[in-house]
């Protein structure tokens, strides 16, 4: 079964740091790239970050360039988001995400999430 786990949110004054982690299991997580999501309040959710199943390769969204870090240990199993200059609209629920493929298609498996709270 696969299980993604989040950790590290809480609240944080603006301009500090969070460090979130995702512990996964139940598949390989060495062969799959993996994905940070955030939703805010009444808003969608969206991709923040991306990170190539090696780690060689990371994409971020616009709002968070030069200042996320997204990074994995493949021998821990575990994916994590450095978090640093927060912001007030940096608050969200953060999600760990993997999209694995199977014999019957690919399907996204989401952890249950960790708050983010920013304030001014």
């Amino acid at each position: 079964e696969v299980q993604l786990v989040e950790s590290g949110g809480g609240l944080v004054q603006a301009g500090g740091y969070l460090r979130l982690s995702c512990a996964a299991s139940g598949f390989t997580f060495s062969s799959y790239d993996m994905n940070w999501y955030r939703q805010a309040p009444e808003k969608q959710r969206e991709l923040v970050a991306h990170i190539t199943s090696g780690g060689d390769t990371t994409n971020y969204a616009d709002s968070v360039k030069g200042r996320f870090t997204i990074s994995r240990d493949n021998a821990k199993n575990t994916m994590y988001l450095l978090m640093n200059s927060l912001k007030p609209e940096d608050t969200a629920v953060y999600y760990c995400n993997a999209k694995i493929s199977s014999w019957s298609g690919t399907w996204d498996y989401w952890g249950q999430g960790t708050q983010v709270t920013v304030s001014s």
